[in-house]
């Protein structure tokens, strides 16, 4: 089941460096389904849909670890079992002497149509991260078939969101 939200609302969550959740807001905690005694001092992760490919998070956590930001399409997993699609900015946070002390995310509404595209780009990386045993070895796996299938698309992640993320903006067709 999808859980609903609006255009126009925002999703927000920060973190310490371990993805350990500090803050989250109402538009969170109502569409993940958690009250925040029940989410606040959790890992970020308890919302990973098993859906979402794990080299997105390896891709994600490599470069937000760099102290860059990063734009995805990222299936979550609320609290009842339901899901909802966002497009996730994740930007570090840095602390008074440069290092980064946490993370912070906001995450915007994700048109149908991009969701489908996205969904099944998705399932064709976890297909081979399935057919590794060792969890490594499923990631590795996962990285290099997305970066393969967005390299002969011509795009990066970056490059490719910023596709979708265009033609949503654009409006429906």
């Amino acid at each position: 089941m999808e859980r609903p939200y609006g255009r126009e609302e925002i999703i927000v969550s920060k973190t310490d460096t371990k993805g350990v959740i500090r803050y989250a807001n109402d538009v969170f905690l109502r569409v993940a389904g958690y009250d925040e005694s029940d989410i606040v001092g959790k890992p970020h992760n308890v919302i990973r849909h098993p859906d979402m490919p794990r080299a997105v998070f390896q891709v994600m956590w490599d470069t937000i670890g760099a102290g860059d930001e990063l734009f995805a399409y990222v299936l979550n997993l609320a609290a009842d079992g339901g899901h909802y699609w966002v497009l996730a900015h994740v930007t570090p946070t840095f602390g008074p002497t440069g290092a980064i002390v946490g993370y912070h995310s906001n995450r915007r509404w994700v048109e149908p149509e991009i969701r489908e595209e996205v969904a099944a780009v998705y399932a064709r990386i976890r297909k081979v991260e399935t057919a590794h045993q060792r969890t490594p070895d499923a990631i590795a796996a996962g990285v290099e078939a997305l970066t393969d299938e967005l390299t002969a698309a011509g795009h990066t992640l970056d490059t490719w969101v910023w596709a979708l993320a265009g033609r949503e903006m654009a409006g429906p067709r």
